[in-house]
Protein backbone atom coordinates (compact mmCIF):
# COMPACT_ATOMS: atom_id res chain seq x y z
CA UNK A 1 0.00 0.00 0.00
CA UNK A 2 2.86 2.41 1.19
CA UNK A 3 4.42 1.42 -2.45
CA UNK A 4 1.43 2.76 -4.02
CA UNK A 5 -0.02 5.72 -2.55
CA UNK A 6 3.95 7.14 -2.32
CA UNK A 7 4.15 6.68 -5.93
CA UNK A 8 1.12 8.21 -6.73
CA UNK A 9 1.67 11.29 -4.25
CA UNK A 10 5.27 11.37 -5.83
CA UNK A 11 2.90 12.32 -9.04
CA UNK A 12 1.42 15.69 -7.39
CA UNK A 13 3.35 16.71 -4.33
CA UNK A 14 2.11 19.69 -3.86
CA UNK A 15 -1.71 19.11 -3.71
CA UNK A 16 -2.90 20.36 -1.20
CA UNK A 17 -6.78 19.69 -1.36
CA UNK A 18 -6.63 15.93 -2.52
CA UNK A 19 -4.26 12.69 -1.50
CA UNK A 20 -2.67 12.99 -5.36
CA UNK A 21 -4.21 14.44 -8.77
CA UNK A 22 -5.67 11.79 -11.01
CA UNK A 23 -4.52 13.68 -14.15
CA UNK A 24 -0.56 13.85 -12.86
CA UNK A 25 -1.11 10.43 -11.45
CA UNK A 26 -2.18 9.30 -15.25
CA UNK A 27 0.33 11.36 -16.64
CA UNK A 28 3.07 9.34 -14.34
CA UNK A 29 2.25 5.53 -13.85
CA UNK A 30 2.38 2.64 -13.85
CA UNK A 31 5.93 2.39 -12.70
CA UNK A 32 8.33 1.08 -15.62
CA UNK A 33 9.84 -1.05 -13.20
CA UNK A 34 9.78 -2.42 -9.64
CA UNK A 35 13.19 -4.44 -7.81
CA UNK A 36 12.63 -5.62 -3.89
CA UNK A 37 13.90 -8.90 -2.52
CA UNK A 38 11.60 -12.07 -2.82
CA UNK A 39 10.30 -11.86 0.72
CA UNK A 40 8.62 -8.35 0.71
CA UNK A 41 8.16 -7.48 -2.78
CA UNK A 42 5.84 -10.25 -3.71
CA UNK A 43 3.24 -8.93 -0.96
CA UNK A 44 4.20 -5.35 -1.90
CA UNK A 45 2.71 -6.84 -5.19
CA UNK A 46 -0.53 -8.04 -3.78
CA UNK A 47 -1.42 -4.74 -2.32
CA UNK A 48 -0.61 -2.49 -4.62
CA UNK A 49 -2.44 -4.11 -7.19
CA UNK A 50 -5.50 -4.46 -4.55
CA UNK A 51 -5.36 -1.10 -3.74
CA UNK A 52 -4.88 0.32 -7.87
CA UNK A 53 -7.78 -1.60 -8.78
CA UNK A 54 -9.93 -0.76 -5.73
CA UNK A 55 -8.87 2.92 -6.73
CA UNK A 56 -9.73 2.83 -10.08
CA UNK A 57 -13.22 0.86 -9.51
CA UNK A 58 -13.70 4.32 -7.48
CA UNK A 59 -12.34 6.17 -10.16
CA UNK A 60 -9.08 7.95 -8.42
CA UNK A 61 -6.70 5.85 -10.79
CA UNK A 62 -6.86 5.13 -14.76
CA UNK A 63 -4.52 2.37 -14.52
CA UNK A 64 -5.34 -1.16 -13.53
CA UNK A 65 -2.05 -2.19 -12.76
CA UNK A 66 0.09 -0.08 -10.22
CA UNK A 67 4.19 -1.24 -12.32
CA UNK A 68 4.87 -2.74 -15.66
CA UNK A 69 7.43 -4.70 -14.78
CA UNK A 70 8.91 -6.87 -11.55
CA UNK A 71 12.33 -8.21 -10.68
CA UNK A 72 12.83 -9.75 -7.31
CA UNK A 73 16.23 -10.54 -6.55
CA UNK A 74 17.90 -13.43 -4.36
CA UNK A 75 19.02 -13.56 -0.80
CA UNK A 76 22.73 -13.18 0.22
CA UNK A 77 23.99 -16.27 1.76
CA UNK A 78 26.86 -17.34 4.16
CA UNK A 79 27.34 -20.46 6.23
CA UNK A 80 26.35 -20.72 10.15
CA UNK A 81 28.01 -21.50 12.73
CA UNK A 82 27.34 -22.56 16.37
CA UNK A 83 28.95 -23.41 19.51
CA UNK A 84 28.37 -26.62 21.89
CA UNK A 85 25.90 -25.04 23.95
CA UNK A 86 24.05 -24.05 20.53
CA UNK A 87 24.20 -20.34 20.43
CA UNK A 88 24.79 -18.71 17.17
CA UNK A 89 28.69 -17.53 16.20
CA UNK A 90 29.69 -14.84 13.78
CA UNK A 91 31.83 -15.45 10.91
CA UNK A 92 34.33 -13.08 12.43
CA UNK A 93 35.02 -15.00 15.19
CA UNK A 94 35.34 -18.31 13.19
CA UNK A 95 38.48 -19.78 11.75
CA UNK A 96 37.70 -22.56 9.76
CA UNK A 97 40.25 -25.12 8.39
CA UNK A 98 40.47 -26.72 4.41
CA UNK A 99 39.11 -29.87 6.28
CA UNK A 100 35.62 -28.37 7.00
CA UNK A 101 36.75 -27.99 11.09
CA UNK A 102 36.56 -24.55 12.67
CA UNK A 103 36.98 -23.28 15.97
CA UNK A 104 35.98 -20.10 17.52
CA UNK A 105 38.69 -17.21 17.40
CA UNK A 106 38.12 -15.96 20.70
CA UNK A 107 38.28 -19.03 23.10
CA UNK A 108 39.58 -21.84 20.49
CA UNK A 109 36.29 -24.01 21.08
CA UNK A 110 35.23 -26.55 18.26
CA UNK A 111 32.58 -24.74 16.60
CA UNK A 112 29.45 -26.59 13.94
CA UNK A 113 29.77 -25.58 10.90
CA UNK A 114 25.86 -25.77 9.50
CA UNK A 115 24.23 -24.77 6.15
CA UNK A 116 24.46 -22.10 4.42
CA UNK A 117 21.49 -19.95 5.30
CA UNK A 118 20.37 -16.00 4.06
CA UNK A 119 21.75 -13.54 6.07
CA UNK A 120 20.06 -12.71 9.39
CA UNK A 121 20.79 -11.15 12.57
CA UNK A 122 19.14 -13.92 14.61
CA UNK A 123 21.67 -16.01 13.46
CA UNK A 124 24.70 -14.18 13.33
CA UNK A 125 25.74 -15.05 9.73
CA UNK A 126 26.33 -11.67 8.39
CA UNK A 127 29.29 -10.30 7.43
CA UNK A 128 30.38 -6.67 8.66
CA UNK A 129 30.80 -4.49 4.96
CA UNK A 130 33.09 -2.05 6.54
CA UNK A 131 35.13 -5.21 7.58
CA UNK A 132 35.12 -6.11 3.68
CA UNK A 133 35.31 -2.65 2.29
CA UNK A 134 38.30 -2.10 4.36
CA UNK A 135 40.36 -5.26 3.44
CA UNK A 136 39.26 -5.56 -0.24
CA UNK A 137 37.77 -1.86 -0.90
CA UNK A 138 34.28 -1.33 -2.17
CA UNK A 139 34.35 -2.18 -5.93
CA UNK A 140 35.86 -5.37 -4.98
CA UNK A 141 32.41 -5.79 -2.83
CA UNK A 142 30.15 -4.93 -6.05
CA UNK A 143 32.03 -6.95 -8.32
CA UNK A 144 31.79 -9.86 -6.74
CA UNK A 145 28.33 -9.24 -5.73
CA UNK A 146 27.15 -8.58 -10.02
CA UNK A 147 29.13 -11.31 -10.76
CA UNK A 148 28.75 -14.39 -8.62
CA UNK A 149 24.96 -15.11 -9.75
CA UNK A 150 22.29 -13.85 -11.63
CA UNK A 151 20.48 -11.35 -9.48
CA UNK A 152 17.54 -13.31 -9.34
CA UNK A 153 19.04 -16.41 -7.83
CA UNK A 154 20.83 -16.35 -4.00
CA UNK A 155 24.41 -15.16 -3.98
CA UNK A 156 26.46 -17.40 -1.48
CA UNK A 157 28.61 -14.91 0.02
CA UNK A 158 32.55 -16.69 0.36
CA UNK A 159 35.94 -15.04 0.88
CA UNK A 160 37.24 -17.13 -1.79
CA UNK A 161 34.86 -15.31 -4.13
CA UNK A 162 35.47 -11.81 -2.57
CA UNK A 163 39.27 -12.14 -3.11
CA UNK A 164 39.04 -13.52 -7.03
CA UNK A 165 37.45 -10.22 -7.43
CA UNK A 166 39.43 -8.02 -5.51
CA UNK A 167 42.43 -10.05 -7.49
CA UNK A 168 40.72 -9.67 -10.83
CA UNK A 169 40.50 -5.56 -10.65
CA UNK A 170 44.35 -5.42 -9.01
CA UNK A 171 45.31 -7.25 -12.80
CA UNK A 172 43.13 -4.12 -14.23
CA UNK A 173 44.55 -1.37 -12.30
CA UNK A 174 47.78 -2.68 -13.68
CA UNK A 175 47.09 -3.18 -16.79
CA UNK A 176 45.56 0.82 -16.78
CA UNK A 177 48.83 1.99 -15.51
CA UNK A 178 50.58 0.42 -18.59
CA UNK A 179 48.77 2.12 -21.21
CA UNK A 180 48.88 5.58 -19.50
CA UNK A 181 52.45 5.78 -20.78
CA UNK A 182 51.18 4.18 -25.03
CA UNK A 183 50.42 7.31 -26.80
CA UNK A 184 46.68 7.45 -27.90
CA UNK A 185 45.64 7.82 -31.56
CA UNK A 186 42.70 7.59 -33.77
CA UNK A 187 41.42 4.49 -34.24
CA UNK A 188 42.43 3.52 -37.84
CA UNK A 189 39.77 1.64 -40.13
CA UNK A 190 39.58 -2.18 -40.14
CA UNK A 191 40.23 -2.83 -43.66
CA UNK A 192 44.44 -1.51 -42.79
CA UNK A 193 44.98 -3.25 -39.58
CA UNK A 194 46.40 -6.76 -39.24
CA UNK A 195 44.50 -9.60 -37.94
CA UNK A 196 45.22 -9.67 -34.26
CA UNK A 197 44.42 -5.78 -33.47
CA UNK A 198 41.21 -6.62 -35.83
CA UNK A 199 40.06 -9.18 -34.23
CA UNK A 200 40.23 -7.24 -30.85
CA UNK A 201 38.82 -4.43 -32.30
CA UNK A 202 35.87 -6.67 -33.14
CA UNK A 203 35.69 -7.86 -29.52
CA UNK A 204 35.40 -4.40 -28.04
CA UNK A 205 32.54 -4.00 -30.59
CA UNK A 206 30.62 -6.92 -29.43
CA UNK A 207 31.13 -6.71 -25.76
CA UNK A 208 29.95 -3.29 -25.89
CA UNK A 209 26.67 -4.23 -27.73
CA UNK A 210 26.38 -7.87 -25.57
CA UNK A 211 26.75 -5.78 -22.41
CA UNK A 212 24.46 -3.33 -23.22
CA UNK A 213 21.84 -5.86 -23.95
CA UNK A 214 22.72 -7.68 -20.54
CA UNK A 215 22.20 -4.18 -18.53
CA UNK A 216 19.22 -3.96 -20.03
CA UNK A 217 17.85 -7.79 -19.02
CA UNK A 218 19.43 -7.47 -15.90
CA UNK A 219 22.02 -9.99 -16.56
CA UNK A 220 25.25 -8.69 -14.66
CA UNK A 221 26.98 -11.70 -14.32
CA UNK A 222 26.62 -12.18 -18.06
CA UNK A 223 28.22 -8.77 -17.99
CA UNK A 224 30.40 -8.99 -16.23
CA UNK A 225 31.86 -12.45 -17.28
CA UNK A 226 32.19 -10.67 -20.95
CA UNK A 227 34.45 -7.40 -19.52
CA UNK A 228 36.23 -9.86 -17.94
CA UNK A 229 36.97 -11.98 -21.68
CA UNK A 230 37.52 -8.83 -23.26
CA UNK A 231 40.36 -7.52 -20.58
CA UNK A 232 41.95 -11.00 -20.74
CA UNK A 233 41.96 -10.55 -24.81
CA UNK A 234 43.09 -6.74 -24.44
CA UNK A 235 45.68 -7.86 -21.82
CA UNK A 236 47.05 -10.57 -24.15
Amino acid sequence: RRVLFRSARYCSPHATDVPFDKAEAGKWLAIDQYIGGVEHAVLHLLYARFFTRAMKECGYLDIKEPFAGLFTQGMVCHETYRAADGAWVEPGDVDKKSDGTAKRISNGAAITVGRSEKMSKSKKNTVDPQAIIETYGADSARLFMLSDSPPERDLEWTDAGIEGAWRYLNRLWRMAALAKDIPVTAVPAVSVLNAADAAVLRQIHKAIAAVSDDLEKFRFNSAVARIRELSNTVND
